[in-house]
């Protein structure tokens, strides 16, 4: 905790979202969880980056310490988990979104995924309102 204390001694807001959300992996759980609807472990282990499952377990239990996400049990297989985004994960959408935009201008790769801005540029406050409520609009 000591160390946890320290990174946010500063009282910077940039620094402390960083902290909470701000690493590859976690965006990306979140981003299978907002954007891609997945909710179990394996799903997430099933994502296109291939994350490492000492570092999905980590980062499973960083976010739901950060009240970014929570989990249940499975009520059809008492032996797993479900992860959804609490209200404090939710609220990351319009930051997802803004990412995914500037990817959209600035990612000039044959190979990236373009789907989802067309519906964020028709709709943006829309498609926001969608993922804030929990509802899966889109792949991104």
């Amino acid at each position: 905790m000591r160390n946890e204390n320290k990174k946010r001694e500063s009282g910077c807001p940039i620094a402390f979202g960083l902290d909470t959300f701000g690493d590859r992996w976690s965006l990306l759980v979140i981003r299978e969880i907002m954007l891609r609807g997945k909710r179990t472990y394996s799903e997430f282990l099933e994502a296109d980056e291939g994350i490492a499952t000492n570092i999905l377990i980590n980062r499973l239990k960083h976010l739901e310490a950060e009240g970014i996400i929570e989990k249940s049990r499975d009520p059809d297989n008492r032996r797993s988990f479900i992860y959804t985004l609490t209200k404090k994960g939710r609220d990351l959408a319009p930051i997802i979104l803004e990412i995914i935009l500037w990817s959209g201008e600035h990612d000039h790769r044959p190979t990236a995924l373009r789907d989802v801005l067309g519906k964020i540029r028709k709709d943006r406050a829309g498609f926001e309102a969608e993922l804030r409520s929990g509802q899966q609009n889109g792949s991104a």
